[in-house]
């Protein structure tokens, strides 16, 4: 069977779109994500999905609320700051510093064309910047962090 140029074209250019839908950076440093939620419904879902997977909430952070009350504006902003002592104590005792990017956070805000998105660090950056030589907990952590966030914006 043989395929016309155009037509590979268009089923190119829409399998890059479905792919990209929803991962539109995935760099060594950072992992951002498309929501189709609002910023307080996406974290309120990602917290739904961290509560239920026994995972401790330590804090959300208002950064817009912060902005609001020194008189500047700030796109609603909002920190979720979580974690998982079963993966980062051991972490933190193969390398203390490790605990200045410890508990791990996620951070909504809105974007251009009121579009809202959700980032994190990588946990490949992690490893990287702190020289950390435990691939299993990085990769349970990828595995984790993907998973959670992909079911909160789902």
């Amino acid at each position: 069977m043989k395929i016309s140029r155009k037509a590979l074209a268009v089923v190119t250019l829409a399998l890059t779109a479905v792919i990209s839908s929803n991962v539109v950076l995935a760099s060594d440093t950072f992992i951002q994500k498309k929501s189709p939620y609002g910023v307080s419904e996406t974290l309120d879902r990602l917290e739904a999905v961290l509560k239920k997977k026994g995972i401790t909430i330590f804090a959300r952070v208002d950064h817009a609320a912060g902005a609001r009350k020194v008189g500047q504006q700030m796109t609603d902003t909002q920190l979720l700051i979580f974690g998982n002592p079963k993966m980062g104590t051991p972490l933190m005792n193969e390398q203390r510093l490790m605990g200045l990017d410890l508990p791990m956070k996620v951070l909504a805000w809105k974007g251009a064309g009121n579009q809202t998105w959700i980032a994190y660090t990588s946990p490949d950056e992690l490893k990287d910047r702190h020289q950390l030589k435990n691939e299993r907990i990085i990769n349970k952590m990828k595995k984790a962090l993907n998973g959670m966030t992909n079911k909160a914006i789902e």
